[in-house]
């Protein structure tokens, strides 16, 4: 759930009561001149009325209304000029970090910041330091580069930097779900007893039958092992990881393709919510875009409904569990739909793209795929289909692939993105590694930026942009922990699921999930891009800040099943 706390109280909430004034104001002009056309196209005998006492009317009804335009357009040049004097009044204070509000009144960085925000960070960075706060729409955030310092942010044992209130005002924006008291500490509960352990196992069970029907469909309609497929590459992956994801977690019913048919216009309907949903959080949608998400908001729920859950099998202990805590809680029927829309996208927002990005770094480093085919032939032997048309797969064996995690840690490095936010509540010190302090003032919000700061950090990471399928391995085989900062061990060395109270309680099952899928994908298929030489594609700069990045395109591939050995 990372990628949740990524939200910016943004401009456009002001913006929009201004587009609203004015509206009104048009309104207001248009109603009167509908009232002055009804009056003149009155039955004939009302038109007998003197010529003189009409144009009065006419006049007196017209006067009457334009005010409250006037009004409503006074109301948002003060409230304009407020927010701007405001930004104009705050100043930089003895031992606060660097203040940079930008050019523009109130507003500051907030275009530069939403067009490309790891470009602009890095040039902050270089202007200013380690340590440095920007005006955004309104709202003061200070940026911590040195992840030397990031302990005291992360434990917080003052309890200063607050994570679970702004949250839950996120989650009510984008998902529509209130939260009640204790919810918080009930995922994580519900994560550590459900998605660890025997429960994960369980799951990974699960998810390796869900994967069998998604991939290889129904029996009538499994792939012809002599036949190449064509897709583009993200596509399947998303669509694959996400209808098992939900087949596996939300439940199914006794018709499997039924099941599959639902499945896919779910993901349908989620990927127009997942293309807004960025500018969404920073409320930049059109007025119609802002229609669609609502419609879709509306779908979810309704498809997600705990009434529709009560018709399905196999529907995962995990969310059983906190449904039941919100049942017990008082939670209303129609908040718990909405609960359940907001795990759906925490659970299945970024193990599609990550996989995405897994395969493609495979086939195009044809090392690192020999050698992770290697390692699954040692611990799975050879590759087979049960009676029925499903994968054999002992997922036991997820906790023996060292280059198969060093493989998936090295691309959530080259691809998580995810911001860390924190709220001051009251006037806070914060005590660098370096000695310094600096004053952070109440309100404020305290933001770090891993994937700038460590992750293409060189001194921690050596050739931070490329792609090292061992980067986490030692020369022995083993996973490798020990990573350095001017000669000073990094406890973050990498920092894909969050930390501290923010860390991603679903990350055992999200990484399960995907190593799963890429091992199936390996073993049981030939897999080649349509162009071999096509390069990776860039990152869409609308993803940086929620958490795994998406492509700016596609890549096509073709796939097969392997003839058996």
């Amino acid at each position: 759930m990372t990628r949740l706390q990524q939200e910016l109280n943004p401009l456009p909430d002001t913006v929009f009561l201004g587009l609203f004034a004015v509206t009104c104001s048009r309104r207001a002009r248009s109603k009167n001149t509908d009232l002055s056309i009804s009056n003149l196209s009155r039955p004939f005998k009302s038109c007998l009325a003197p010529r003189g006492r009409c144009v009065q009317s006419l006049t007196r009804k017209s006067t009457a209304m334009v005010p409250w335009g006037l009004v409503l357009g006074i109301l948002l040049v003060a409230a304009a000029g407020y927010l701007c004097l405001l930004g104009l009044l705050r100043q930089h204070r003895p031992q606060e970090p660097p203040l940079d509000k930008g050019s523009v009144p109130w507003l500051g960085h907030a275009m530069a910041f939403r067009k490309n925000m790891f470009e602009f960070l890095k040039q902050m960075r270089t202007k200013h330091g380690d340590v440095f706060t920007v005006q955004l729409g309104g709202q003061y955030f200070t940026f911590v580069m040195d992840p030397l310092s990031f302990g005291p942010i992360l434990k917080d044992a003052q309890r200063k930097l607050d994570f679970v209130e702004y949250a839950e005002k996120l989650v009510l924006k984008v998902f529509g779900y209130r939260a009640v008291p204790g919810d918080h500490q009930m995922i994580h509960l519900a994560s550590s007893k459900h998605l660890t352990g025997d429960g994960l196992e369980d799951l990974n069970e699960t998810m390796l039958d869900s994967l069998s029907l998604v991939i290889l469909g129904p029996l009538s309609q499994s792939p012809d092992a002599s036949c190449w497929h064509e897709d583009g590459l993200f596509h399947f992956c998303y669509n694959a990881l996400f209808k098992a994801g939900y087949l596996s977690l939300f439940g199914h019913t006794k018709n499997k393709e039924q099941d599959l048919l639902q499945a896919e216009e779910l993901f349908t309907q989620f990927l127009k919510f997942d293309r807004l949903f960025p500018r969404f959080v920073y409320s930049l949608l059109g007025p119609w875009e802002w229609l669609e998400v609502g419609r879709l908001q509306r779908l979810f729920h309704k498809m997600l409904s705990v009434k529709h859950n009560l018709e399905k099998d196999g529907v995962s202990n995990w969310v059983s569990y906190m449904l039941q805590f919100l049942k017990e809680h008082g939670v209303a029927p129609a908040m718990q739909d909405k609960f359940n829309f907001m795990m759906l996208w925490a659970s299945q927002g970024n193990t599609g793209p990550t996989s995405f990005w897994a395969l493609l770094f495979l086939l195009k480093h044809p090392e690192a795929m020999r050698a992770l085919r290697e390692e699954a032939a040692r611990v799975l032997g050879e590759a087979r289909l049960d009676t029925g048309r499903s994968f054999s797969f002992k997922v036991s064996a997820l906790h023996h692939t060292p280059v198969l995690d060093s493989v998936m840690e090295e691309t959530l490095r080259l691809r998580a993105a995810p911001t860390l936010l924190r709220v001051v509540n009251g006037d806070h010190i914060l005590k660098m590694a370096s000695g310094e302090k600096y004053q952070l003032r109440n309100g404020d919000t305290v933001a770090l930026f891993p994937y700038l700061s460590v992750h293409m950090d060189p001194d921690i990471h050596p050739e931070p942009t490329a792609f090292k399928y061992d980067r986490f391995l030692n020369p022995n085989g083993s996973r490798k922990v020990n990573f350095y900062k001017a000669g000073k061990k990094i406890h973050h060395y990498t920092m894909p699921w969050g930390s501290g109270v923010s860390i991603c309680p679903g990350r055992f099952l999200a990484l399960s999930e995907m190593k799963l899928f890429v091992l199936l994908m390996i073993t049981h298929f030939d897999l080649e891009l349509v162009d071999p030489d096509t390069p990776v594609p860039p990152v869409d700069p609308q993803r940086w800040g929620f958490g795994t990045t998406q492509p700016s395109h596609d890549v096509r591939f073709r796939y097969r099943l392997r003839p058996p050995e």
